[in-house]
């Protein structure tokens, strides 16, 4: 399955576009972690737990988004856009959107 942010493929012939389609993920992060994240804000640098959580909530929606794809019979997922959002008390979860279009190419 072809992922890309371009709005199409470069040397290839779009044969049908399958819709729009999106995923959504929402994954929180765990008190040791907010700990941790909290010092880093405090003594400054990057929080390579933080990090990893935004990577994994990434990986998620765009695996999902993936299958949504692979249903509807496309081999690839143009005009990919990720947008990113705290949300619950205190912004304690991560929700990651990821949108595109399922297309059908040769």
């Amino acid at each position: 399955m072809l992922l890309t942010t371009t709005n199409n493929i470069e040397g290839r012939t779009i044969e049908d576009y399958k819709g729009v389609i999106s995923a959504e993920v929402i994954i929180g992060a765990n008190f040791l972690k907010d700990i941790m994240g909290g010092l880093r804000d405090f003594f400054g640098g990057r929080s390579g737990t933080y990090e990893k959580v935004l990577e994994e909530a990434r990986q998620n929606a765009l695996n999902e988004l993936s299958h949504k794809a692979q249903a509807l019979g496309a081999n690839a997922v143009i005009g990919i856009d990720l947008d990113f959002e705290t949300v619950g008390s205190g912004g304690s979860m991560l929700m990651v959107v990821a949108s595109g279009t399922a297309v059908r190419y040769s």
